[in-house]
């Protein structure tokens, strides 16, 4: 990042028009980066006082328990983050359209939710960064994709993907790509979790202490995304040069393919992909003409 786009986001006022887990996640990111002052971020949502004076304790953020009111909050961003769930998109963001002024940067983490989708809702042209991130990003290591409207400027571009670097890594992908990034990082942290439930099952009917059975699953699961990581070897390579001969991988491996390990997680994949988009489908569908 250069110090340019550091000086540059350092001195804009953040706005996140939801405060949930992610909202928080982008904000602890930004925070500890050291990227902006918390005293220029806001965090608003509709009715849970305890929440925001939660926030605020914590990261020093600014809510409507300082003084302004969301309004104010709202006009006053240079980035509004749109945060709020999937469900109330389609009646809160109109609300925002008297609000807004043209040269505010909206960013959308809501899943499903397309960039005419939000321009409709809006009710006019804006730059508007469409982002999937992962649930990983609440501990700094996510994986984003990130899709921009025409209207999002160079500085715009810059300035969003240093945000979502303070959280983990991004991908810039057409938005057309937005299902797959759902189906492949969005959810694919509940893949891994599915797996290692298995693993631990497996663990304990042979004998190991559940403790000592979780130890060993999550350091083989880090140590073997660090392999890939750090030798940048394909996965088959890596899965071929650990399966001797008649050996015990290589049992493992016959197993799982009897059971149709592999197609059934290119399926899950894909169907995660269907989804987003039969969840964008419904929202569009309940956006009043």
């Amino acid at each position: 990042m250069s110090l340019l786009t550091q000086s540059a986001i350092s001195a804009m006022k953040i706005c996140f028009y939801g405060a949930g887990s992610m909202a928080e996640a982008i904000a602890r990111g930004l925070i500890q980066e050291k990227l902006i002052p918390a005293e220029r971020i806001s965090m608003l949502n509709r009715s849970n006082q305890e929440r925001l004076a939660e926030l605020h304790e914590q990261y020093g953020v600014q809510t409507i328990r300082q003084g302004l009111d969301s309004e104010q909050y709202l006009r006053e961003a240079d980035i509004l983050f749109l945060a709020m769930k999937p469900k109330d998109a389609a009646s809160a963001i109109p609300q925002l359209r008297p609000l807004l002024h043209s040269k505010q940067l909206i960013i959308s983490v809501i899943a499903g939710l397309s960039i005419p989708a939000i321009e409709k809702l809006l009710g006019s042209k804006q730059s508007i960064v469409r982002a999937m991130p992962n649930t990983s990003s609440t501990i700094g290591l996510g994986a984003t994709g990130i899709s921009y409207s025409e209207e999002v400027t160079p500085q715009q571009q810059l300035v969003t993907e240093a945000i979502f670097q303070s959280i983990g890594i991004h991908a810039v992908v057409d938005e057309s790509l937005q299902g797959a990034i759902t189906g492949v990082s969005g959810s694919g942290p509940a893949y891994v979790y599915h797996f290692m439930e298995a693993m631990q099952q497996a663990a304990e009917e042979l004998g190991l202490q559940p403790d000592m059975a979780r130890e060993l699953i999550i350091q083989t699961v880090l140590g073997a995304a660090e392999m890939l990581r750090a030798t940048g070897e394909a996965p088959q390579e890596l899965r071929r040069k650990v399966t001797s001969p008649n050996g015990t991988t290589q049992a493992a491996l016959e197993e799982m393919a009897e059971g149709r390990f592999k197609e059934t997680i290119v399926k899950a994949v894909r169907r995660s992909a269907e989804r987003a988009g039969e969840l964008g489908v419904a929202i569009e569908g309940s956006i009043q003409e």
